[in-house]
């Protein structure tokens, strides 16, 4: 992976989990109305978990990304899709592996 597409890399994977982290200090509720703290910490951890694979390998795992944006969909409020915009630009940073 050249250098450019793994600083994008990386800067993707970093907003979304700073993005997490906004969400988890203003105590974001689920579309449900419950706390969506079991879910975003679940999903920062998922995060740093598939930065690291994904610089390593130089790719995202296609599989990853598909599943995590379905979770999430499931459950974040139509107010917070800048978590939803955060994974899309994990997606157009490198293409899948």
């Amino acid at each position: 992976m050249d250098q450019i597409a793994r600083v994008e890399l990386e800067k993707a994977f970093d907003g979304a989990i700073a993005q997490v982290q906004l969400l988890l200090t203003t105590g974001m509720k689920a579309s449900d109305g419950t706390s969506a703290s079991p879910q975003l910490e679940k999903l920062r951890e998922e995060l740093k978990r598939e930065r690291a694979g994904a610089l390593e390998r130089g790719a995202v795992d296609q599989e990853w990304i598909k599943k995590t944006v379905r979770w999430v969909v499931e459950w974040v409020p139509d107010t917070k899709l800048s978590l939803i915009a955060a994974l899309g630009r994990i997606v157009r940073a490198k293409p899948a592996a």
